[in-house]
Parts: C-alpha cells; sequence; structure tokens
C-alpha cells in the first residue's frame, strides 16, 4: 500500500522564558533571560496509507495541533523527518498545498465579507482547477452537503453548521488525495454532524480520499475511523485499530440504575458488589448509580438481581462501556503502547 504520509522520529521543542523571583530577579532578567526547552511532540513515528481514515486524538496539550502544523508545512520540525504526498511539507509549501485540504474548526478558509460561491471561484483559480473538473465535481459536493441555497449568502451570515459544511466544500474544492480536519464538528448539532460524516464515508470510498481526524467528539472517530492514534505529552501511546482499542479496555458492561431514593449513597450500595468483579460510579443525576461489571452474563444477571432485591428501581438500563469511558480509563492508568 502507498504511504500518504510518513513521519519518522518527529519532535518541536518551542524555549520557554523562565522569569526569577523578586526585584533582583527582575533586574537580573533585563541583562540574561534564562530559558528552558520544552519538547511539544516528542520523537513520534507513524504512517498513513491512501484511503485511510485515522483518528488522531490525545487531551489538550498532547501535540495534537503542533504535529498537525509540521504535517501541513506551517511549522518547520525541530528534528525528524516528514514526508507527506510524496513532498517535504515545509521546504515544497507552494507545491504541497495543492495536494492537501484543510479544515480547522476555529479558522476559515472562505472570505468573510463574500458570496460563499464567489469563495469557490477564487479558490478554483488559485488551485488551477479546470472548468469542467470544477463543474462535475463541485456539483456533487454542494449536492452532497445540501450547500446550493448558501451560495448567494455572505460567509458572515451563515450559521456556524452552514459555515463549516460550506468550508469542507472548500477544503474538497481541488479533489485532493489528503484531508485534514482539526475539530471539524465542534458546535454543531446531530443532524449537520450526520450529513458531515456521510459526505466524508462517500468521499473516501468514491475518491479513496485519506482522512486525518483531530477532534475531542470521540463519535466522530467511531463513525469514520477504524485505526486511532492516541498521543500523551508529545508521544504516541497508542497506534492500532479502534475495535482492538475496545476489546482490549472494553470488554464491560455499565448497567445504570435509576433509583426510586434520591438519597442513595454509594456506602449502602458498595456491599451489594463486595463478591463479584465491579465498582460503582455516580450517573448523571443524585439518584443514578452506575454499576461498571465484566461482560459476564452471570455477573450481570446477579448485580440486577441484588439491586433489585434491595432498592426501589424506577428504570434500568445495559450499556456499552463507552470509548470515552476507554480512553479516559487508558490516560488515568497510565497504559502505554497497547
Amino acid at each position: 500500500m502507498q504511504n500518504i504520509i510518513e513521519v519518522k522520529d518527529l519532535r518541536k521543542e518551542f524555549k520557554s522564558h523562565s522569569s526569577r523571583s523578586g526585584l533582583k530577579g527582575a533586574f537580573r532578567d533585563l541583562l540574561t533571560r534564562n530559558y528552558k526547552v520544552i519538547p511539544a511532540v516528542n520523537d513520534i513515528s507513524f504512517t498513513v496509507t491512501k484511503g485511510e481514515m485515522v483518528g488522531y486524538i490525545g487531551e489538550n496539550g498532547a501535540g495534537k495541533s503542533t504535529s498537525i502544523k509540521m504535517l501541513t508545512g506551517i511549522l518547520n520540525p525541530t528534528s525528524g523527518s516528514v514526508i507527506v504526498n510524496g513532498m517535504n511539507p515545509h521546504k515544497e509549501r507552494e507545491k504541497f498545498v495543492r495536494t492537501i485540504g484543510v479544515v480547522f474548526g476555529q479558522r476559515s478558509n472562505l472570505w468573510w465579507d463574500i458570496a460563499v460561491q464567489e469563495s469557490f471561484r477564487l479558490l478554483k483559480k488559485v488551485y488551477n482547477v479546470p472548468d469542467d473538473v470544477y463543474k462535475d465535481h463541485m456539483n456533487h459536493v454542494i449536492e452532497s452537503l445540501d450547500i446550493a441555497p448558501l451560495l448567494d449568502k455572505p460567509v458572515r451570515k451563515l450559521s456556524l453548521g452552514q459555515r463549516m459544511r460550506c468550508e469542507l466544500a472548500a477544503a474538497l474544492l481541488h479533489n485532493p488525495p489528503l484531508l485534514f480536519l482539526d475539530e471539524p464538528t465542534i458546535g454543531l448539532d446531530v443532524l449537520v454532524k450526520l450529513k458531515i460524516r456521510e459526505f466524508l464515508k462517500e468521499m473516501n470510498k468514491k475518491y479513496e480520499t485519506t482522512v486525518l481526524l483531530t477532534t475531542h467528539d470521540l463519535t466522530d472517530i467511531e463513525a469514520l475511523c477504524e485505526r486511532v492514534v492516541m498521543l500523551d505529552e508529545g508521544k504516541i501511546i497508542y497506534d492500532g485499530k479502534l475495535a482492538k482499542l475496545r476489546s482490549n479496555w472494553g470488554e464491560g458492561k455499565q448497567i445504570e440504575f435509576q433509583f426510586a431514593d434520591i438519597h442513595v449513597k454509594k456506602e449502602t450500595l458498595d456491599p451489594l458488589l463486595a463478591d463479584l468483579d465491579a465498582a460503582w460510579t455516580p450517573g448523571n443525576q443524585k439518584n443514578v448509580w452506575i454499576a461498571n461489571v465484566r461482560n459476564d452474563e452471570h455477573i450481570i444477571s446477579e448485580v440486577i438481581g441484588r439491586v433489585v432485591a434491595s432498592n426501589k428501581i424506577t428504570d434500568l438500563k445495559v450499556h456499552e462501556i463507552s470509548i470515552e469511558d476507554i480512553i479516559r480509563n487508558i490516560y488515568e492508568e497510565g497504559i502505554i503502547n497497547g
């Protein structure tokens, strides 16, 4: 398989000024400054093959944005190598940017005061897209994202959901082989998210568009990506199948009990699970508690039987452990290279 992204021992360091304490220290800082070097990305290596949709995840400060900026040529690495679409993104920037699409949830590729279609026409000239190719491709994109009624409107008059659909269309106007998405669905309602996800799946299937998706909305990852790369403190702590992540650390169930008594306490519930491989966590309401248990039908039945026998229950639900919980557990337990 052809590698679209090849990252080897990639590192990015930043200098941070460290102030001395007190008045004397302030005067010394005027003459000489203390600096410390902080590695934002710490010798990471990975590859992405053509047609993959990869979730690139991590907590705030994990190094996601810094590494994405190096992959797109915005930042120059301190050391290591980056090859994207067969090019060095920083050294061959002008040629390189014609081969990628980028959507940043907090930044716009569109001109604020002109109609959306005028922004599209300007980008068409920037990317030198032939008229016939532009017409065929963009007709499909506009129809799929349902943005035809928005083309005559200035970008500033669009809602967030409308603008993000137009941003996605703009990023794919030249039909690039690689698409970077940084929080593309942030703040969007469920229907808009679904439309964007379906569109991305369609583009990936039709054109084998490779997608690197950075998001805190893990439902996007579950809907689109089979593989995830997880960062923590600038290092990759997991690179593999999402299904393996779930099978290794998500082989459990969550039994959600809603009690009639709003004053029920963990202390009174703990003895019910004392001899079982299970533990209680609070739910989203005072009278809701969640029993986290192994995926064993005998244990699940026993937990439900004991709780119902000793308490009045108004509602009961059994859930798979969510991917959010799995990832939270990985960070909390410090699991490396699963």
